[in-house]
């Protein structure tokens, strides 16, 4: 019998093979499912908004995948999480994006994630004053790229939210940039994303690394297993190091079991300590 948790194994094998517009309409959901929203013309540019049981207001959790930003791998790494969210209570918004190979990278990306995020705003059941992001992996620095977009330049894309994050979980997050183009972490992931190279254009770095955007001034959680091979640990104590020193509330949590796919299994104590820290930063 092939489990979910095959399927899941099974993706997250493949995903370690890596290293080395204005919105539309909502469709309506099938009986029992998500509510898929479009947010642009292009056929990644799709969100299903996982709602809990009965009418009243709920608060959302965005989810975004990982994958090194490529476009291998997409929502259903997170649409696991964002069911197992609905379960618990909470909206599950699990986003698809614009990735390098197809038609993503920089600053299509970014654009995608704002706007997915912002197309919250039409949804009627959901509290958006409790609207927290959490990604894995690349999702990870999208995620807590997300919560920096308030202090973004006005001409900088993702800049003007018109849904604010209130937080974000970074699980095993790619944060620092400058620092991961250094240690090639994810190979050539990092200047394949953003198209150039901190030496050839540090301002592009400075907008889209997270690192580069404290203070954020919105509080984070770090999650991050001490037995990652994809991501090192370090890029998220490297973060909560510069985010302490500047100000901001945030909170790394060690798990010393876990590797990277872990944090992505809904089975595994490793999300559940993820699904832990979103709950906390939607209260």
């Amino acid at each position: 019998m092939i489990t979910r948790r095959k399927m899941l194994m099974a993706g997250a094998a493949a995903y370690a093979g890596l290293v080395g517009c204005g919105g539309t309409e909502p469709k309506p959901p099938s009986a029992g499912g998500p509510l898929t929203i479009s947010y642009g013309d292009d056929e990644s540019q799709v969100a299903d908004l996982h709602l809990p049981a009965g009418d009243g207001k709920v608060p959302v959790v965005v989810v975004i995948h990982g994958g090194f930003w490529m476009s291998g791998y997409g929502k259903e790494l997170a649409t696991p999480l964002a069911e197992d969210l609905a379960a618990q209570g909470i909206a599950g918004y699990a986003i698809e994006y614009r990735r390098v190979g197809n038609g993503g990278g920089w600053p299509e990306t970014f654009e995608d994630v704002a706007a997915a995020i912002d197309e919250l705003a039409g949804q009627p059941r959901l509290d958006l004053t409790k609207v927290v992001a959490v990604g894995h992996s690349a999702g990870g620095h999208l995620a807590v790229w997300a919560a920096s977009r308030a202090g973004l330049p006005q001409d900088a894309p993702g800049a003007k939210p018109r849904v604010v994050l209130t937080g974000a979980v970074s699980q095993a997050g790619v944060l620092d940039l400058v620092n991961a183009y250094d240690e090639q972490v994810g190979g050539g992931a990092v200047p394949s994303f953003l198209g150039t190279t901190p030496a050839k254009d540090r301002a592009r770095y400075q907008l889209a690394s997270p690192y580069e955007r404290l203070p954020l001034k919105v509080p984070v959680a770090l999650v991050h297993g001490t037995r990652d091979g994809q991501v090192p640990i370090e890029q998220s104590r490297r973060y909560r190091d510069a985010a302490v020193k500047a100000g901001d509330q945030v909170t790394l949590t060690e798990l010393d079991k876990a590797g990277h796919f872990e944090l992505i299994d809904p089975a595994d104590e490793a999300w559940l300590a993820c699904r832990s820290e979103a709950q906390r930063l939607l209260t």
